[in-house]
């Protein structure tokens, strides 16, 4: 029977590496959890049941993936190291409940939701791709259950910021538009080996059940990255050049008329700036273009 590392002891894992001849690569942003009981609070926060169909992104040596699997979950995991990925194919072989899907997970992730979409989602996410991975999927229209993460601090704060803030940008509006974002609690560069140079946030996104909430997500989406493109500017200066990029507008239509029309219809303001629009507002502003013939 495989033998586990020991995932609480970081030099029980640096051998444990050395042993095998292998390295830390610094590129995939690899830090390992050693922090038993911060493992267990976050499987906690999955709110697992019997029998559950569970994605873990990034499982390293497996720290998450054995707790994962002794709860019952039907596990598959996303590892784009092909020295982990042979050590986690040792350990977890005689597991059925295990899948490996090796490579970049940007790539690969699509591919295995075509065989379908588990209800949760874990990722003790690469700092350098947290933010790409969480962004895709929501553009792709696909949503997990409950999803919990690890991240950096940063990326937390942008995830659950509220309008007019610091951190606020369209990465939070567009978090905050298909789920609920719940913080969870902070995690000290001491909860990992090596030790990263940043503070990590767990925090847990719930699928919001009155989603899309808007006639064209497509245009909601690309809205929002055009009244973001330059936080500086109000709307009124951000939405002039994505009205006229490509052929957005019906043929007759005038930008200004239809700007006109649009601020008229939800009442925002055309001097203010994206930074400080809701959810909400963003929802009525999309759907009042769609609405004035405005395509993606």
């Amino acid at each position: 029977m495989p033998v586990l590392p020991d995932y609480d002891s970081p030099t029980a894992l640096k051998k444990f590496l050395d042993d095998r001849g292998m390295a830390m690569q610094k590129k995939f942003g690899q830090n390992f959890m050693v922090n038993r009981s911060h493992r267990n609070r976050l499987v906690d926060a999955l709110r697992l049941e019997p029998d559950m169909a569970v994605w873990e992104i990034g499982p390293g040596l497996g720290a998450i993936t054995e707790e994962l699997l002794n709860r019952g979950a039907r596990l598959s995991v996303f590892e784009i190291d092909r020295g982990f990925a042979a050590v986690l194919r040792d350990i977890f072989a005689d597991r059925e409940r295990f899948t490996l899907i090796e490579g970049d997970v940007l790539k690969t992730w699509k591919r295995a939701a075509s065989e379908g979409v588990p209800p949760r989602l874990f990722g003790n996410l690469p700092y350098n791709i947290a933010a790409t991975i969480i962004a895709d999927t929501i553009s792709a229209g696909v949503r997990f259950e409950r999803s919990v993460f690890t991240v950096q601090k940063e990326v937390a704060l942008r995830m659950a910021a509220v309008p007019s803030s610091e951190d606020y940008s369209s990465f939070s509006v567009l978090c905050q538009w298909a789920y609920k974002v719940t913080p969870l609690m902070d995690l000290a560069a001491g909860s990992f080996w090596p030790r990263p140079n940043v503070t990590s946030k767990a925090v847990a996104l719930d699928r919001r059940g009155d989603w899309p909430s808007c006639e064209s997500p497509a245009l909601f989406m690309s809205l929002l990255r055009g009244l973001f493109s330059s936080r500086r500017k109000t709307i009124k200066n951000n939405l002039t050049p994505w009205l006229g990029a490509g052929s957005r507008l019906a043929p007759g239509s005038e930008p200004q008329e239809i700007m006109e029309r649009c601020f008229e219809r939800t009442g925002i303001q055309p001097l203010a700036r994206a930074e400080t629009l809701s959810v909400e507002d963003f929802l009525r502003f999309s759907d009042a273009l769609y609405e004035l013939g405005v395509t993606p």
